[in-house]
Protein backbone atom coordinates (compact mmCIF):
# COMPACT_ATOMS: atom_id res chain seq x y z
CA UNK A 1 0.00 0.00 0.00
CA UNK A 2 2.71 2.54 1.02
CA UNK A 3 6.50 2.61 1.12
CA UNK A 4 8.73 5.04 2.96
CA UNK A 5 12.04 5.87 1.27
CA UNK A 6 15.05 7.42 2.98
CA UNK A 7 18.33 8.58 1.42
CA UNK A 8 21.17 8.99 3.88
CA UNK A 9 24.85 9.04 4.76
CA UNK A 10 26.33 9.11 8.27
CA UNK A 11 23.00 9.82 9.95
CA UNK A 12 23.35 7.74 13.11
CA UNK A 13 22.18 10.71 15.19
CA UNK A 14 18.89 10.95 13.30
CA UNK A 15 18.07 7.69 11.53
CA UNK A 16 16.47 5.81 14.44
CA UNK A 17 13.99 8.61 15.16
CA UNK A 18 13.10 8.75 11.47
CA UNK A 19 12.62 5.00 11.01
CA UNK A 20 10.83 4.53 14.31
CA UNK A 21 8.23 7.03 13.09
CA UNK A 22 7.87 5.12 9.80
CA UNK A 23 7.77 1.51 11.01
CA UNK A 24 4.02 1.27 10.35
CA UNK A 25 4.62 1.52 6.59
CA UNK A 26 4.34 -1.60 4.44
CA UNK A 27 7.95 -1.21 3.37
CA UNK A 28 10.96 0.94 4.23
CA UNK A 29 13.60 1.48 1.53
CA UNK A 30 17.05 2.86 2.39
CA UNK A 31 19.51 4.29 -0.13
CA UNK A 32 22.82 4.89 1.64
CA UNK A 33 25.78 6.69 0.10
CA UNK A 34 28.56 4.98 2.00
CA UNK A 35 28.01 5.62 5.70
CA UNK A 36 31.02 5.03 7.92
CA UNK A 37 29.14 5.35 11.22
CA UNK A 38 26.33 3.17 12.63
CA UNK A 39 23.65 4.34 10.18
CA UNK A 40 23.32 1.01 8.34
CA UNK A 41 23.43 -1.06 11.54
CA UNK A 42 20.53 0.95 12.92
CA UNK A 43 18.63 0.80 9.63
CA UNK A 44 18.88 -3.00 9.60
CA UNK A 45 16.72 -3.08 12.72
CA UNK A 46 13.85 -1.70 10.63
CA UNK A 47 14.35 -3.07 7.10
CA UNK A 48 16.42 -5.41 4.96
CA UNK A 49 15.79 -3.31 1.86
CA UNK A 50 19.04 -1.33 2.04
CA UNK A 51 21.23 -0.45 -0.93
CA UNK A 52 24.63 1.23 -0.69
CA UNK A 53 25.50 3.29 -3.76
CA UNK A 54 28.13 5.72 -4.94
CA UNK A 55 27.09 9.31 -4.23
CA UNK A 56 26.10 11.05 -7.48
CA UNK A 57 23.83 13.71 -6.04
CA UNK A 58 20.51 14.07 -4.25
CA UNK A 59 18.41 13.64 -7.38
CA UNK A 60 20.17 10.43 -8.38
CA UNK A 61 19.70 8.90 -4.91
CA UNK A 62 16.02 9.84 -4.81
CA UNK A 63 15.46 8.34 -8.27
CA UNK A 64 17.10 5.07 -7.20
CA UNK A 65 14.87 4.96 -4.12
CA UNK A 66 11.74 5.66 -6.17
CA UNK A 67 12.67 2.95 -8.68
CA UNK A 68 12.65 0.36 -5.89
CA UNK A 69 9.10 1.18 -4.74
CA UNK A 70 6.55 -1.55 -5.47
CA UNK A 71 3.59 -0.12 -3.58
CA UNK A 72 0.89 2.23 -4.93
CA UNK A 73 1.96 5.09 -2.65
CA UNK A 74 5.34 6.42 -1.56
CA UNK A 75 6.36 8.77 1.24
CA UNK A 76 9.95 10.02 0.80
CA UNK A 77 11.67 11.18 3.99
CA UNK A 78 15.04 12.67 4.86
CA UNK A 79 16.91 11.06 7.74
CA UNK A 80 16.46 14.19 9.88
CA UNK A 81 12.67 14.10 9.51
CA UNK A 82 9.97 12.43 11.58
CA UNK A 83 6.36 11.46 10.86
CA UNK A 84 4.11 12.73 13.63
CA UNK A 85 1.38 10.37 14.96
CA UNK A 86 -1.24 12.77 13.60
CA UNK A 87 0.32 12.66 10.14
CA UNK A 88 0.43 8.86 10.18
CA UNK A 89 -3.31 8.70 10.84
CA UNK A 90 -4.07 11.33 8.21
CA UNK A 91 -1.98 9.51 5.61
CA UNK A 92 -3.70 6.17 6.27
CA UNK A 93 -7.12 7.83 6.07
CA UNK A 94 -6.19 9.65 2.86
CA UNK A 95 -5.05 6.41 1.22
CA UNK A 96 -8.19 4.62 2.39
CA UNK A 97 -10.50 7.28 0.92
CA UNK A 98 -8.69 7.21 -2.46
CA UNK A 99 -9.83 10.65 -3.64
CA UNK A 100 -10.17 10.42 -7.41
CA UNK A 101 -7.64 12.31 -9.49
CA UNK A 102 -5.39 13.44 -6.63
CA UNK A 103 -1.97 11.90 -7.15
CA UNK A 104 0.14 13.79 -4.64
CA UNK A 105 -0.15 15.69 -1.38
CA UNK A 106 1.96 18.47 0.05
CA UNK A 107 2.68 18.16 3.76
CA UNK A 108 3.51 21.04 6.14
CA UNK A 109 6.94 20.76 7.73
CA UNK A 110 7.90 22.03 11.17
CA UNK A 111 11.61 22.86 11.16
CA UNK A 112 13.54 22.85 14.42
CA UNK A 113 16.84 24.65 14.99
CA UNK A 114 18.59 23.82 18.28
CA UNK A 115 15.34 22.07 19.27
CA UNK A 116 13.39 25.31 18.79
CA UNK A 117 10.48 25.31 16.34
CA UNK A 118 11.09 28.16 13.87
CA UNK A 119 7.63 29.55 13.09
CA UNK A 120 8.46 32.75 11.23
CA UNK A 121 10.45 34.08 8.24
CA UNK A 122 8.83 31.62 5.84
CA UNK A 123 10.05 28.50 7.65
CA UNK A 124 6.53 27.29 8.44
CA UNK A 125 4.45 25.69 7.06
CA UNK A 126 7.17 25.00 4.45
CA UNK A 127 4.97 22.66 2.40
CA UNK A 128 6.76 19.66 0.83
CA UNK A 129 5.40 17.31 -1.85
CA UNK A 130 5.74 14.00 -0.05
CA UNK A 131 2.73 11.66 -0.21
CA UNK A 132 2.70 10.51 -3.82
CA UNK A 133 1.08 7.91 -6.04
CA UNK A 134 4.15 6.06 -7.24
CA UNK A 135 3.25 5.67 -10.92
CA UNK A 136 2.53 9.39 -11.30
CA UNK A 137 5.71 10.57 -9.57
CA UNK A 138 9.12 11.60 -10.91
CA UNK A 139 12.12 13.33 -9.34
CA UNK A 140 13.14 16.77 -10.59
CA UNK A 141 16.54 16.55 -12.28
CA UNK A 142 18.30 19.18 -10.17
CA UNK A 143 21.46 19.22 -8.07
CA UNK A 144 19.71 20.86 -5.10
CA UNK A 145 16.07 21.38 -4.04
CA UNK A 146 15.31 18.48 -6.36
CA UNK A 147 11.77 17.76 -5.16
CA UNK A 148 9.06 15.48 -6.56
CA UNK A 149 6.97 16.15 -9.66
CA UNK A 150 3.38 14.88 -9.83
CA UNK A 151 1.36 14.14 -12.95
CA UNK A 152 -2.20 15.24 -12.26
CA UNK A 153 -3.93 17.04 -9.41
CA UNK A 154 -2.40 17.57 -5.97
CA UNK A 155 -3.78 18.26 -2.52
CA UNK A 156 -2.59 19.39 0.91
CA UNK A 157 -2.55 17.51 4.21
CA UNK A 158 -2.98 19.24 7.57
CA UNK A 159 -0.62 17.30 9.85
CA UNK A 160 3.11 17.95 10.09
CA UNK A 161 6.43 16.33 9.34
CA UNK A 162 8.96 17.30 12.01
CA UNK A 163 12.28 18.43 10.55
CA UNK A 164 15.32 18.58 12.85
CA UNK A 165 17.43 20.73 10.57
CA UNK A 166 20.71 21.37 12.39
CA UNK A 167 22.10 21.10 15.89
CA UNK A 168 24.72 23.84 15.65
CA UNK A 169 25.82 26.94 13.73
CA UNK A 170 28.65 24.83 12.29
CA UNK A 171 26.17 22.38 10.70
CA UNK A 172 24.12 25.27 9.34
CA UNK A 173 27.17 26.90 7.74
CA UNK A 174 28.25 23.59 6.19
CA UNK A 175 24.81 23.09 4.65
CA UNK A 176 24.68 26.62 3.29
CA UNK A 177 28.12 26.20 1.71
CA UNK A 178 27.13 22.87 0.14
CA UNK A 179 23.80 24.10 -1.26
CA UNK A 180 25.18 27.41 -2.55
CA UNK A 181 27.99 25.58 -4.36
CA UNK A 182 25.50 23.16 -5.95
CA UNK A 183 23.32 26.09 -7.01
CA UNK A 184 26.31 27.78 -8.66
CA UNK A 185 27.15 24.60 -10.57
CA UNK A 186 23.52 24.12 -11.57
CA UNK A 187 23.18 27.66 -12.92
CA UNK A 188 26.33 27.41 -15.00
CA UNK A 189 26.60 23.78 -16.16
CA UNK A 190 28.90 24.58 -19.07
CA UNK A 191 31.22 26.83 -17.13
CA UNK A 192 34.02 25.95 -14.78
CA UNK A 193 33.24 26.99 -11.22
CA UNK A 194 36.09 29.28 -10.22
CA UNK A 195 36.99 32.15 -7.93
CA UNK A 196 33.96 34.29 -8.85
CA UNK A 197 31.44 31.58 -8.04
CA UNK A 198 33.25 30.59 -4.84
CA UNK A 199 33.48 34.23 -3.74
CA UNK A 200 29.79 34.86 -4.20
CA UNK A 201 28.94 31.53 -2.57
CA UNK A 202 30.78 32.71 0.53
CA UNK A 203 28.90 36.01 0.40
CA UNK A 204 25.66 34.06 0.15
CA UNK A 205 26.66 31.93 3.14
CA UNK A 206 27.53 35.08 5.12
CA UNK A 207 24.12 36.65 4.54
CA UNK A 208 22.42 33.33 5.26
CA UNK A 209 24.05 33.33 8.70
CA UNK A 210 22.89 36.91 9.26
CA UNK A 211 19.40 35.81 8.27
CA UNK A 212 19.60 32.90 10.69
CA UNK A 213 20.62 35.23 13.51
CA UNK A 214 17.56 37.37 12.74
CA UNK A 215 15.34 34.30 12.77
CA UNK A 216 16.76 33.09 16.08
CA UNK A 217 16.45 36.56 17.63
CA UNK A 218 12.78 36.68 16.64
CA UNK A 219 12.03 33.17 17.85
CA UNK A 220 13.91 33.18 21.14
CA UNK A 221 12.70 36.62 22.21
CA UNK A 222 9.00 35.88 21.66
Amino acid sequence: MISVTVICKNEEKNIRRCLESAKWADEIIIIDSGSTDRTIDIAKEYTSNIEVIEWKGYSDSRKKALDKVKTAWVLPLDADEEITPELKEEILETIRLEKAGINGYKIPRKSFFLNKWIKHCGWYPGYQMRLCRTKYTTVADRLVHEGYLIEGKTGILKSDINHYTVNSIYEFTAKINEYSTLQAIEKAPKKKVGFKEIYFNNISAFYSILFLKKVLWMEFTV
